[in-house]
């Protein structure tokens, strides 16, 4: 690789260039992304119909290839197979009118809006940590939980393929103390996964509902792996916060009915990546004195 380039890749926090550069490298990602959100339960799905069609001796119901790579992608109503300028991050939206250049039908803007927040993000974790072992790790916490959080929101679930993985990736870096030492590391796994697991059967035995998902624990679990226990606290809080606060907003200005869930998938992602950024500050803020 080019020297100029691997210096603006690998450079430490608050260097502009290799910012801008992972601002570009981040709009890439999220075009993948997209791809990731929409064909994993898909493939989930399709996993699913074989496995039953194969317990009951029958045909398979899917056997062409599905996965992140093949098909090439393609207008979901025609079948237009896209081209190189097509999927250009955010630019071919625009470029194309919010619409499909074969047949006309409206592109969802949540494809750019992924796109685009996920160049921010990216840019902005390379400014605050520097695009070395600890950037680049984030980066890749970051993204998942984009990933995590769109899924979440489009099936309410949280696939055991990504929150394991998460989970795992967590330990594996923290081998070298990257975020937190790997003690902190293996308890905070463990008791983002207790904690949610009790509040689910209290609830359960209070109430004989399930208020909460498998997903949850494990998606709290990888949290606390790559963050440490001393974080969970304020993830908690923050999610907490948030889904009480989105949820009740929801109920009384867009008549959403109490008896549907509201993924919770969302809030620990996004209260995970405030105690990646912030959650040392914040935490000092209230304690009153330095960690």
């Amino acid at each position: 690789m080019n020297n100029t380039l691997l210096a603006f890749l690998m450079a430490p926090a608050g260097t502009l260039s290799a910012t801008l550069l992972w601002l570009v490298v981040g709009l890439c990602v999220g075009s993948f992304l997209n791809v990731i959100i929409h064909r994993i339960p898909i493939m989930m799905q399709r996993e699913s119909d074989n496995y039953l069609a194969l317990e009951q001796d029958q045909p398979l119901v899917h056997e062409d290839s599905y996965n992140l790579i093949v098909p090439r992608s393609a207008c979901p109503a025609c079948g237009h197979t896209l081209g190189f300028k097509e999927i250009i991050p955010v630019f071919s939206y625009f470029k194309l009118h919010g619409r499909c250049s074969n047949c006309g039908t409206a592109i969802s803007p949540r494809y750019p809006f992924i796109e685009f927040i996920t160049g921010l993000l990216s840019a902005i974790v390379v400014w605050q940590l520097g695009s070395e072992a600890t950037g680049i790790s984030a980066l890749i916490f970051v993204w998942m939980l984009i990933a995590m959080t769109f899924i979440d929101i489009d099936t309410q679930t949280l696939p055991d393929d990504l929150t394991l993985l998460l989970l795992w990736l967590g330990l594996l870096i923290n081998l070298n103390s990257v975020f937190v030492p790997l003690s902190d590391a293996v308890i905070g796994a463990a008791a983002g996964y207790l904690f949610l697991w009790m509040v689910f059967w209290v609830f359960r035995f209070i109430t004989g509902k399930e208020g909460i998902g498998y997903g949850d624990f494990k998606l709290l679990a990888a949290l606390g792996a790559w963050l440490g226990w001393m974080m969970l606290p304020l993830i908690v809080l923050l999610s907490s916060a948030l889904g009480a606060v989105i949820g009740l907003i929801m109920i009384l200005f867009r008549g959403h009915q109490r008896e549907h869930p509201i993924p919770f998938g969302p809030f620990l992602a996004l209260a995970g990546l405030v105690a990646l950024l912030a959650g040392k500050p914040l935490i000092e803020l209230y304690l009153g004195y330095p960690l």
